[in-house]
């Protein structure tokens, strides 16, 4: 088995997997710190060198941070410069309208101090609301930290393509965007994959396995409806309701465990592989918390799908309703259900949990 790899641009090197760490932030099940900081370094050891975070992800910046400095300790530069940290810049919609540049460049600054590196590999960028303040002038601020050496590539999060257009006319090099797409939510399939491909920009994923939804866990469960503490299964049990019924979400979960059985992998690993093969798709993002979850993890570089398998799922995937429209377009409407259920203000309160971006 070996773990697949990407260039995003010369010597940015990613794991195709990508660990995952919005689940470590709280509110979504108990977080054994020490635990998951230690489990980091099998993930690393095992090939899963690239690892996404955010500045609203409550004390995740810091528990990669901590692993990094430890395994530099102990291990040296060579081992700890293999980790490849993606992190987000999150502005809260309360202060689009009057941030100021120093204020963006000091976020860049908490970052690079929590995660104890000298330069981020990846910053990928988002603006709530383009119709306020100045999401351009901001961004040049982040070009302004990669002339500093601060930051080495620029991507964005939950964009559509006219807004990246814009900034990519601008004269941003915009190296990825990081955007939902799993067998649940093919949003980002057909134009949005064939613009990347023209844009030179590659396609991160998260919500590949819905929160833990497309996972043998659901598996003839009955319809929980929408009563969970936990707003990210909200979120993704939004997203099945947009997708089709509850009957047709079992069909999905029959099919990709009988092809699972096929290939000796668990159903997960199916819906992950399913995204990787997909046009543009450069990684996939999967919150495995700790070292007890990396065997499953690594199923998926040991599996090809093959025609009759990709029959099988289209199959299904073609009784499906949606979702429909852009990346992003439902959660951005802050008025809908999606955009209802969001936090928009995680840097000014912290202990609001749920990753809206």
């Amino acid at each position: 088995m070996t773990v697949e790899t990407a260039e995003l641009r010369p010597g940015h090197v990613m794991s195709r997997v990508i660990k995952g760490g919005w689940q470590l932030a709280g509110g979504h099940g108990e977080v054994r710190q020490q635990d998951a900081i230690a489990d980091m370094e099998a993930f690393l050891d095992a090939g899963i060198t690239t690892f996404d975070c955010a500045d609203i992800y409550t004390g995740v910046e810091e528990m990669i941070g901590h692993f990094i400095a430890d395994v530099r300790r102990r291990r040296g530069a060579e081992v700890a410069d293999r980790v490849v940290v993606h992190t987000k810049l999150v502005p809260d919609l309360s202060r689009l309208a009057d941030i100021r540049p120093d204020e963006i460049e000091a976020i860049v600054d908490r970052s690079l101090k929590r995660l104890q590196i000298e330069r981020i590999p990846l910053v990928q960028f988002f603006w709530w609301d383009m119709g306020l303040g100045n999401a351009v002038e901001q961004l040049e601020v982040l070009k302004d930290c990669q002339r500093k050496g601060k930051i080495a590539n620029l991507g964005t999060t939950n964009w559509d393509t006219p807004v990246m257009d814009r900034f990519i006319d601008a004269g941003f090099d915009v190296v990825s965007a990081q955007v939902q797409y799993s067998l649940l939510d093919r949003r980002p399939a057909g134009g949005f994959a064939e613009w990347g491909a023209r844009r030179d920009v590659q396609i991160l994923c998260y919500g590949t396995l819905a929160g833990g939804f497309l996972t043998e866990s659901w598996l003839g469960k009955e319809d929980p409806g929408f009563s969970f503490e936990n707003r990210s299964l909200i979120k993704y049990r939004l997203i099945i309701d947009e997708f089709g019924s509850w009957e047709l979400f079992q069909t999905l979960l029959q099919t990709l465990k009988a092809v699972g059985d096929k290939h000796g992998v668990s159903l997960s690993s199916i819906a992950t592989r399913w995204v990787l093969d997909q046009p543009q798709v450069a990684g996939a993002i999967v919150g495995a918390r700790y070292a007890r979850h990396l065997p499953k993890t690594l199923e998926v570089f040991d599996v090809t799908l093959d025609a009759e398998d990709r029959a099988a799922i289209d199959a299904v995937l073609a009784q499906a309703a949606g979702p429909n429209g852009p990346v992003y377009g439902l959660e951005g409407d802050r008025e809908g259900r999606h955009g209802k259920i969001m936090k928009y203000n995680l840097n000014t309160n912290p202990a609001d949990k749920v990753h809206g971006a």
